[in-house]
C-alpha cells in the first residue's frame, strides 16, 4: 500500500536501513504518531513514544520471514500502527480512521484484518503466553524464526506473565526474545510506587532467563540487544522515557491518559522537529 502523507519518505528493507535514514524515519514517523492521536482526540501517547525506536528498530532492522511479533501492551497499537505504516503496510488513509466508529485501527490491535497482528491484545499480562505458543510450535516443528514480544514494565504485575516466563524457560524456548518498555510509570503511578518490582533483572535471571538491560531510545543498543541469540529466553529491559522527545510529556504519568489540546500539539510539533 502507497504511503501519502510524506512522498519523500524511503521504505526499506532491514538489510538497506542506516542509521541515519532510520532517523529520519522515526522522527517522521513521531510527526505521524501524534497527528493520529490529536485528530483521534486519543490518549495513551505517553507509552507509545516511549516504544516507538523499538519497534522502529526491529521493523526496519531485525524482523526477517519466519519471524513474529506480538504486541502485549496493547495500548501502544498507535506506535505499532505507525510503524507499519513506515513500511508501506497501512495507508494515511487507513490512519485518519485510528479510534473511529467501524475502524480497523482500534486503541488495542483486532485481529484478522491483516497478517502483522496475530492476536487481539488489550487486557494486560496475555501476550506472553500467546508468544509462548508460537516459541514453542517453532520448537516442535524445528522450524526457524524467532518470537519477539513487546511488554510494559507494569504489565509484569500480572502472574500470569510470571507464570508464562516459568514455562518459557522450562521448555527452553531459545527463540523467545522479550522486550520490555521499561518507562517507569504505570495507569496509578510509578511503578515502584504501585508494586515495585526492583531489581527487575536479577528476578528474570533467577528464573533462568538471558537478560540485557540497554537505553531503549539508543538505536545501536537496540539493535544489538535485538540481534543477539541465547540458547534460554532473553529478557530485554529497555528504559525509556513515557512521551519521548516532547518535553511536556516526558515521565510524566498524565499522558498515560491525556489527549493533547491544540496548543499542546502544536509545540509537541516543534519538539520532535516540525
Amino acid at each position: 500500500m502507497s504511503n501519502t502523507f510524506n512522498p519523500n519518505v524511503v521504505l526499506l528493507t532491514p538489510s538497506q536501513s542506516s542509521n541515519k535514514i532510520l532517523t529520519k524515519i522515526i522522527s517522521q514517523a513521531k510527526v505521524r504518531l501524534l497527528r493520529m492521536h490529536f485528530e483521534s482526540s486519543v490518549g495513551h501517547i505517553g507509552g507509545n513514544l516511549s516504544s516507538l525506536d523499538l519497534l522502529m528498530v526491529l521493523y526496519h532492522k531485525l524482523l526477517n520471514e519466519g519471524d513474529a511479533f506480538v504486541l502485549s501492551k496493547g495500548h501502544a497499537a498507535g506506535a505499532f500502527y505507525i510503524t507499519l505504516w513506515s513500511l508501506g503496510r497501512l495507508t494515511d488513509e487507513d490512519l485518519q480512521k485510528f479510534h473511529q466508529d467501524g475502524t480497523k485501527l482500534s486503541g488495542h490491535p483486532p485481529v484478522g484484518w491483516m497478517p502483522e497482528i496475530l492476536f487481539a491484545t488489550g487486557s494486560l499480562g496475555h501476550g506472553l503466553s500467546l508468544s509462548n505458543g508460537l516459541a514453542l510450535a517453532k520448537k516442535l516443528k524445528s522450524e526457524s524464526g524467532r518470537i519477539f514480544c513487546l511488554l510494559s514494565d507494569g504489565e509484569w504485575n500480572e502472574g500470569s506473565n510470571w507464570e508464562a516466563l516459568i514455562f518459557a524457560v522450562h521448555q527452553k524456548l531459545h527463540q523467545l526474545t522479550m522486550i520490555i518498555d521499561c518507562n517507569g510509570l504505570q495507569g496509578f503511578g510509578t511503578t515502584q510506587e504501585v508494586a515495585n518490582l526492583e531489581p527487575l533483572a536479577e528476578k528474570f535471571r533467577a528464573f533462568g532467563c538471558a537478560v540485557t538491560e540497554i537505553n531503549g531510545h539508543d538505536l545501536d543498543a537496540i539493535r544489538e540487544a535485538l540481534s543477539s541469540t541465547h540458547k534460554k529466553p532473553h529478557v530485554i529491559i529497555a528504559h525509556t522515557k513515557k512521551g519521548n522527545g516532547v518535553s511536556f510529556m516526558e515521565n510524566k504519568m498524565e499522558w498515560h491518559y491525556l489527549p493533547m489540546t491544540p496548543d499542546q500539539y502544536q509545540q509537541a510539533l516543534k519538539e520532535v522537529g516540525i
